[in-house]
């Protein structure tokens, strides 16, 4: 049901766009110097979590025994000025990309970084800034480079602080004249359930060791810390955030079992990252989680000089991907599971579900912004969120009146938020032209405003074609929000 007084409530400026990853459309893997990734090492298709998360799992790429679709993405990487040419067309104020650490340092521990990558960059922001469209950069998001996984073990190894320093420190030197806002690692969170994406640690290089999750964690704190410090000595108004995954998560019901385990929830997932980054310090509850998980905060290597660096560079707002909330059924023997964004839960029977099992709750934004901001006292920014489809072809068109309907309620949710007096920055759904699943490496589950012409096993001309998403989405961006 409409909401009352949700109209002509985006403030002047909002920062309404789109985003993606570049390991998941530019393709290109092995084009001008770029090395390999991470994300290049991932396999395709619905089991590619299960063998990131199996025992023997190595970062080995077996070309005979699985396809490997971020290393064509949907070739962003020779058409980014056809797909900018239609983000302008919607009339995008922001386009949030990232930038692939292994297109400025193929290895990731050099010194000179490759000019080749970073005149790359320059192309892309300068082809967003013509259409008057503002970078927004992630630094790094789930592609760090595969050198530093498989001979370093990933951020659990102190040297990476050092690593990512020196590529923060040149992509920032060479880019702070053009772009305004950054975030320094994506979804950094998503750790707690799966370091491999945003760690590069899996089984056999130590991610069963919670330790080696909370060290990598503090290591990407002091690197994220000293990313802001480099950022904000170059421009003090060079704006630089975290970015997390955030899931709102209730209890089942009222029993206070279930109800001390969703707090308990929320702290590990929703909030502890968030918390190091935006208030500079580790919280209250820290020890008693790493207690919780088999380690402690005394076994962790933590200097005084890096307690000071998280106390004086902290992050200036919030990013966040929100997708689905989430439940919490601590008291049932076995609860009713369901699917999630690389983290499941139990299922809420009053929400909808998206046919990847994602529960669909637009009022969930509402809270979670409301939740965030009350909570740090810093502007806050959506910068995912979306629905996942199999998308069909009828007629000229695609008809995702699904899609429009997922995102306007959304945007209402959004309108109520800024009502209830959250600093809201702006909003990036994700995935604005279809690209490669993070967690499925599908093409198939689609999020864009734009099809792609490519299927699961890589054929497919690559056409782009607007939506019916792409019409009403431009209408939004033209009335800031007040045509839905």
């Amino acid at each position: 049901m409409k909401k009352e007084n949700t109209m002509t409530t985006f403030p002047k400026g909002f920062l309404w766009g789109g985003a993606t990853a570049a390991n998941q459309l530019e393709g290109g893997f092995d084009q001008a110097g770029k090395g390999l990734s991470v994300a290049d090492a991932m396999p395709g298709g619905k089991q590619r979590m299960s063998v990131l998360a199996s025992n023997d799992f190595n970062w080995e790429i077996d070309d005979k025994k699985f396809i490997y679709p971020n290393h064509r993405g949907i070739e962003h990487y020779e058409r980014f000025e056809e797909d900018i040419k239609l983000f302008a067309e919607m009339g995008f104020k922001c386009y949030r990309f990232s930038i692939a650490w292994t297109r400025i340092f193929p290895r990731g521990d050099e010194k000179t970084p490759n000019e080749a990558g970073l005149a790359f960059y320059e192309k892309i922001i300068d082809t967003c800034l013509e259409y008057g469209i503002e970078p927004v950069i992630t630094i790094s998001h789930y592609e760090m480079p595969l050198v530093l996984a498989k001979e370093y073990g990933g951020w659990k190894n102190r040297q990476l602080i050092a690593f990512y320093e020196n590529y923060a420190s040149v992509v920032l030197n060479r880019f702070y004249k053009k772009v305004k806002y950054c975030m320094t690692f994506n979804e950094i969170n998503s750790a707690f359930h799966f370091p491999a994406l945003s760690q590069g640690m899996v089984k056999s290089s130590g991610a069963g060791d919670f330790k080696n999750i909370a060290q990598a964690w503090h290591n990407q704190f002091v690197a994220s810390a000293k990313a802001v410090k480099i950022g904000h000595e170059l421009n003090p108004e060079l704006k630089i955030g975290c970015m997390i995954i955030y899931a709102t998560t209730y209890s089942i019901d009222s029993d206070p079992v279930n109800q001390a385990a969703t707090m308990v929830q929320n702290q590990e997932f929703n909030y502890y990252c968030a918390d190091v980054q935006v208030r500079g310090q580790y919280p209250a509850y820290t020890e008693r989680m790493l207690r919780n998980h088999g380690t402690s905060f005394d076994e962790l290597d933590i200097t005084p000089n890096d307690l000071d660096l998280l106390n004086t560079y902290p992050v200036d707002y919030v990013g966040f991907s929100y997708y689905m909330s989430s439940a919490v059924n601590v008291t049932t023997e076995q609860p009713d599971e369901i699917a999630g964004n690389l983290l499941g839960g139990v299922r809420n029977p009053f929400l909808k579900a998206s046919e990847w099992g994602w529960q669909i709750d637009p009022e969930g934004l509402r809270i979670a912004l409301n939740e965030l901001y009350n909570r740090y006292q810093k502007p806050v920014f959506v910068v995912e969120n979306g629905l996942g489809a199999k998308d069909e072809v009828v007629g000229s068109m695609i008809q995702d009146d699904y899609r429009i309907n997922y995102l306007r309620e959304h945007i209402e949710a959004m309108a109520e938020a800024i009502q209830d007096g959250v600093d809201l920055m702006g909003y990036t759904p994700w995935g604005c032209i279809d690209l490669v699943s993070a967690s499925t490496g599908e093409m198939s589950k689609r999020y864009g405003f734009i099809y792609v012409d490519l299927d699961d096993d890589g054929n497919g001309t690559l056409d782009r074609t607007p939506k019916k998403s792409f019409y009403w989405y431009k209408k939004v961006i033209e009335s800031n929000g007040d045509i839905l």
